[in-house]
C-alpha cells in the first residue's frame, strides 16, 4: 500500500454499516459498534474514531480516547494521556503497515498511549515500542496494559 491516510470517522450510520464489515471479519470482542452507537445517542461530534481507507472500504480502525491527567495512574509525571482501543485491521489487508500506521497516529500527539494487549497480541504492541506494565491488581483488574512512553515520561510507582 503507498500512502496510507487516517481519517477521524464520522459518527453516522454510514460508519455504523462499515463497522459490521469488522464484526464478520474481525474478532467480535473488537467490535466498535455498541460505542458508535451510544455516541450517536450523545451526539458527540469529537468522534473517537479512526480509521485507514482502501479505496471507499474501511479496511482499519481504532478507538482513540484522550483521558485527562486527574484520572491518570500510570504515567509520571501525571499527565493527560491516550487509550488506544479496538484497533483492528481487516484480514485481508493484514500485514501491510496498516496497525503500525494507526499506532503511529497515535504516538504523533506525543503523549503518553496506553492500550490493553488482547488476543495474545504482546508481540505486536513490544514491536510498537510500547511496554508492560507492571500488574497492580487494584487498578488493572484483569486487564493486561501496555503503554508507550513519550521522552521524559515514566512509570508511575
Amino acid at each position: 500500500m503507498e500512502h496510507i491516510e487516517i481519517k477521524r470517522l464520522l459518527v453516522n450510520y454510514k460508519t455504523l454499516e462499515e463497522f459490521e464489515n469488522f464484526r464478520e471479519y474481525g474478532a467480535q470482542e473488537l467490535s466498535m459498534k455498541e460505542d458508535l452507537r451510544a455516541n450517536i445517542i450523545e451526539g458527540d461530534s469529537e468522534s473517537p474514531f479512526y480509521g485507514i481507507y482502501y479505496g471507499k472500504k474501511l479496511v482499519a480502525r481504532m478507538s482513540l480516547y484522550r483521558i485527562d491527567k486527574k484520572y491518570d495512574v500510570y504515567f509520571n509525571p501525571p499527565q493527560d494521556y491516550y487509550e488506544l482501543w479496538k484497533l483492528e485491521v481487516l484480514q485481508p489487508y493484514q500485514g501491510k503497515g496498516l496497525g503500525m500506521a494507526l499506532v503511529n497516529f497515535a504516538k504523533s500527539f506525543n503523549l503518553p498511549v496506553k492500550t490493553n494487549a488482547r488476543q495474545r497480541s504482546d508481540d505486536f504492541w513490544t514491536k510498537m515500542g510500547f511496554n508492560a506494565l507492571t500488574y497492580h491488581e487494584q487498578r488493572d483488574r484483569g486487564e493486561n496494559p501496555y503503554v508507550w512512553f513519550p521522552e521524559g515520561v515514566t512509570e508511575q510507582e
